[in-house]
C-alpha cells in the first residue's frame, strides 16, 4: 500500500470530480445513476441524491480506494447520502431482491450492476476489518486518507454537521482519521455474501433467468410469522420496508397476486424498524450455494430462514384468516398495518406498551416539550394502538363474524388498555389550550394552580401540573412563531370530579387529539356493552352481528310486519338504515346470501318504494335508501344524509362527509332497534 495520500473536497456536496462517472465495466455507466435509488428502494435513504451523482461509479470507486488500487489522486466520489454502506455484511437483501422474480428488469439490471461491483470490492471480502461511522471533521479537510495503516473514505453527510465514513484497517493499528470520530461499529464479517457467493448468483440470473416465484412459499412465510400475505409477498422478494411504498408495475403486482392497497398495507408491516434493522433481518436468507434457489423446494427455504429471523426479533403472531385481513384493510387503519392491528386484539401483550406498564415522562425538544418513555417506540406504540384501534373497535365487533380469533381478543385487548390507563406514570395527550381560556400558562394558574412539572429534568418553558393535567407553554419556531400551550393528562386519575371538568373547559377539544374521548369511552357503558356483545354466546359461530336475523330477531320481525315485506327484505333494508358500509358483497357475507337471493330482497324494497337503484362512486352497492346523497373521498365512506344523522358524522367544510367518525353511542341491536323506531314514527328516509 502506498505510503500515504489524501484526496481533498472541492467545496461542493457531492465530492465528485467534473468528469463522467467511470466504471470498471462496459455498459454499467449507462445503468449509472437514474433508477439506482428506486431499484434499492426502502433500503437506502435519501433518495433525492441518487440521482445523477455517479452512484454505482462512487461504491466502486471507494471500494478500490479502500483496497489501495484506485489511481494516484483519484477521488472516490459519492453514491446517495451514504446509507449503501449499511450492505456491508449485509448484502442479502439486494441479492434476494436481484434475484427474484417480481422484480422488474430495469431494477434487476441496476441490482446486479451493484452486486458485480460489490463482489470485486473489500466489502464482499469476509476478512476485511471494515468499519462505518460517523465523523467531525474539519473545514476543507481531505474526503479520503490512505497510508500503510488502511484508508478512510467520508461517504456522506449526517445531521449536526457530522459526515458518514467507511474504513479499512490494514494491519493492528487503527486506519488514518478522517477527523474526531463520533460514533464507530464494526460491520459484520462472516455472514453470506462473500465475492464467491456474490458473484455465483449474479451469473446465475443471467444464466437461467430469475428465481422462480412461490406462492406456496409465501404461504409458509405467512403461517410462520402470523404478518399478512402481502407482507410476506413483499419480505419474500427482499423488499421489507418500513412504510417505503414501491411502484409495483402491473406484471409485479400479478406475480404477487396483490392489490394496490395490499400492497399499501403490506409496506407498513415492519412499523418503526430501522433499515439497518431490516437488512439484518434479511442478511443470512439466501442458501450458501445460490444454485439451490432454482431447486423445487428453494424459495420455501428462504421462507423458512426469513421466518425464523423474524421470530426472533418480533416474535410469531396469531395466524388470522386471508378474510379478516381483507376486511382490517377496508378499514384503513392508517398508522397500523393490517398485521399489527390485528395483533393488538390477539396478541396484545407483545405490543409494546400496551403488555405492562408504561411510565412517561415531559422531556424537552428544539421543537417543544413532548412525552417520551424508556423504550424509544413504546409510547408511539401505545399511542398508535389507542388512536387507530379504539375507533375501529365497533367495525370489528360489527363487521367480523363470531368466532373470529380478531373480534374473540377484543374483551382481552379492551381489559389491557384500561389496566394501562390506570396506571398512575402514564400521560397521554389532551389537545391545545383553547383560545377562549387563555395563551400561556400565566393565564391559567388560577385554573390549575403554580406547583411545576416535577420530571426528570426541568423544562425549558413555563408549565403547571395539578396532578391530573401538565399545561406546557409551546415553544417558538424559527420564523418566530410561538406555538399553542399543549395539555397533558394522567388518564389514572381522569372521572368525574372537578379537575377534570377544569381540564374539559380549557382544551380546545379538537377531534384531532381525541385520548380523553377515547379514554372515557374505553371506560363508559357503549363500549361494556359492546365487549358483552362480543362475548355473548348467543351468536353462532361463524355468523355476523349486523345480521338481525341473528342480531335482533325481535326487531327484525316488528320492521318484516310493519313494511309487509319477507324476512329477508326486511333485513336488507335495516341494514341499509344504519350500517356503514353495506356494499353488495358485505351484505352478501353477513347474510350468507347468493346473487339471486340477494337480487329479489332487494326487489321487493324497490316495488315497496322503501329503496332505489342507481350507481354512485365508491359504494359499492346498487341499492340506496331514497333522499339525498353525501358525497366522500378516500378513506372516508359516503352515504346517505339519513343514515349520516343516524350514525352522527358530521360534514365537512365542503359538505361532503370527511370528518373522523364519532366513537359509537350503541350496539348493533340497539342500532337497529333506534332506526326502526325513527321509521315507525314516520321519520324515515323520504325523497
Amino acid at each position: 500500500m502506498e505510503r500515504s495520500s489524501a484526496v481533498r473536497g472541492h467545496g461542493g456536496t457531492d465530492g465528485m470530480t467534473a468528469s463522467e462517472p467511470l466504471t470498471a465495466r462496459a455498459g454499467t455507466a449507462a445503468l449509472d445513476d437514474h433508477g439506482v435509488a428506486a431499484a434499492l428502494g426502502g433500503l437506502v435513504d435519501g433518495t433525492g441524491y441518487w440521482s445523477g451523482k455517479g452512484a454505482l461509479a462512487g461504491i466502486e470507486r471507494t471500494g478500490r480506494y479502500l483496497a489501495g488500487r484506485g489511481e494516484q489522486g483519484e477521488e472516490p466520489g459519492r453514491a446517495g447520502e451514504g446509507s449503501w454502506s449499511r450492505f456491508i455484511g449485509r448484502i442479502g437483501a439486494v441479492a434476494l431482491r436481484a434475484a427474484v422474480e417480481p422484480t422488474r428488469d430495469e431494477r434487476r439490471r441496476r441490482l446486479l450492476a451493484l452486486l458485480e461491483i460489490w463482489a470485486d470490492s473489500p466489502f464482499a471480502d469476509p476478512r476485511a476489518r471494515i468499519r462505518t461511522g460517523l465523523v467531525r471533521m474539519a473545514e476543507g479537510g481531505p474526503e479520503a486518507v490512505r497510508d500503510e495503516r488502511g484508508a478512510a473514505v467520508a461517504v456522506g453527510w449526517a445531521p449536526g454537521g457530522l459526515r458518514k465514513f467507511v474504513d479499512l484497517r490494514a494491519g493492528e493499528a487503527d486506519p488514518p482519521g478522517l477527523g474526531t470520530v463520533e460514533e464507530v461499529t464494526d460491520v459484520p464479517r462472516g455472514g453470506w455474501g462473500d465475492a464467491g457467493q456474490v458473484r455465483r448468483l449474479v451469473d446465475l440470473v443471467r444464466e437461467r433467468g430469475p428465481v422462480p416465484w412461490d406462492l406456496d412459499a409465501v404461504a409458509g412465510l405467512r403461517d410462520g410469522t402470523g404478518m399478512g400475505r402481502a407482507a410476506a409477498s413483499l419480505a419474500l422478494a427482499g423488499m421489507v420496508s418500513g412504510g417505503y411504498l414501491p411502484h409495483l408495475d402491473d406484471r409485479e403486482r400479478r406475480i404477487h397476486r396483490l392489490k394496490v392497497a395490499e400492497i399499501e398495507d403490506g409496506v407498513r408491516e415492519p412499523g418503526r424498524t430501522s433499515p439497518l434493522d431490516r437488512l439484518d433481518l434479511m442478511a443470512a436468507v439466501l442458501p450458501e450455494d445460490p444454485a439451490e434457489l432454482w431447486e423445487p423446494q428453494g424459495m420455501r427455504a428462504v421462507a423458512e430462514r426469513i421466518a425464523h429471523a423474524w421470530r426472533e426479533r418480533y416474535g410469531r403472531r396469531t395466524v388470522v384468516p386471508e378474510r379478516t385481513f381483507g376486511t382490517v384493510i377496508e378499514l384503513n387503519p392508517s398508522r397500523l398495518s393490517a398485521g399489527r392491528f390485528c395483533a393488538a386484539f390477539t396478541d396484545h401483550a407483545s405490543i409494546r406498551g400496551l403488555g405492562s406498564d408504561l411510565d412517561t415522562w415531559i422531556r424537552n425538544s428544539d421543537f417543544r416539550p413532548f412525552p417520551t418513555a424508556a423504550g424509544e417506540w413504546d409510547l408511539l406504540d401505545f399511542e398508535d394502538t389507542l388512536r387507530v384501534v379504539v375507533p375501529n373497535l365497533f367495525r370489528v365487533y360489527a363487521e367480523l363474524p363470531a368466532g373470529d380469533p380478531v373480534r374473540a381478543g377484543a374483551p382481552g385487548l379492551v381489559r389491557a388498555l384500561r389496566e394501562r390507563l390506570n396506571h398512575p406514570g402514564l400521560l397521554l395527550d389532551a389537545g391545545n389550550l383553547s383560545r377562549t381560556v387563555g395563551d400561556g400558562v400565566a393565564d391559567v394558574r388560577d385554573r390549575f394552580g403554580s406547583r411545576p412539572y416535577a420530571g426528570p429534568e426541568p423544562l425549558d418553558v413555563a408549565n403547571v401540573d395539578d396532578g391530573l393535567t401538565v399545561v406546557v407553554d409551546g415553544g417558538v419556531d424559527r420564523t418566530g412563531t410561538r406555538f399553542r400551550p399543549k395539555l397533558y393528562f394522567r388518564p389514572a386519575f381522569y372521572g368525574d370530579d372537578e379537575r377534570s371538568r377544569t381540564l374539559l373547559e380549557a382544551r380546545a377539544g379538537s377531534r384531532y387529539d381525541p385520548d380523553v374521548e377515547l379514554v372515557e369511552w374505553l371506560r363508559g357503558p357503549v363500549c361494556e356493552r359492546i365487549v358483552e356483545r362480543i362475548g355473548d354466546p348467543a351468536l353462532p359461530p361463524g355468523t355476523y352481528e349486523t345480521n338481525p336475523v341473528f342480531s335482533a330477531p325481535d326487531v327484525l320481525g316488528r320492521a318484516a310486519r310493519g313494511i309487509g315485506v319477507d324476512e329477508d327484505a326486511a333485513a336488507l333494508y335495516l341494514q341499509l338504515l344504519t350500517l356503514y358500509a353495506p356494499s353488495d358483497r358485505n351484505v352478501r357475507t353477513w347474510n350468507g346470501w347468493k346473487a339471486p337471493r340477494h337480487r329479489e330482497a332487494a326487489d321487493v324494497l324497490v316495488e315497496h318504494g322503501l329503496a332505489v337503484e342507481d350507481r354512485r362512486a365508491r359504494a359499492g352497492r346498487r341499492l340506496f335508501l331514497p333522499g339525498e346523497w353525501i358525497h366522500a373521498g378516500k378513506p372516508y365512506q359516503p352515504m346517505e344524509a339519513w343514515k349520516a344523522e343516524l350514525l352522527g358524522l358530521e360534514r365537512s367544510y365542503n359538505g361532503r362527509l370527511e370528518n373522523p367518525p364519532p366513537l359509537p353511542t350503541r350496539t348493533l341491536p340497539e342500532l337497529f332497534a333506534r332506526a326502526w323506531e325513527l321509521v315507525e314514527g314516520g321519520r324515515g328516509p323520504s325523497v
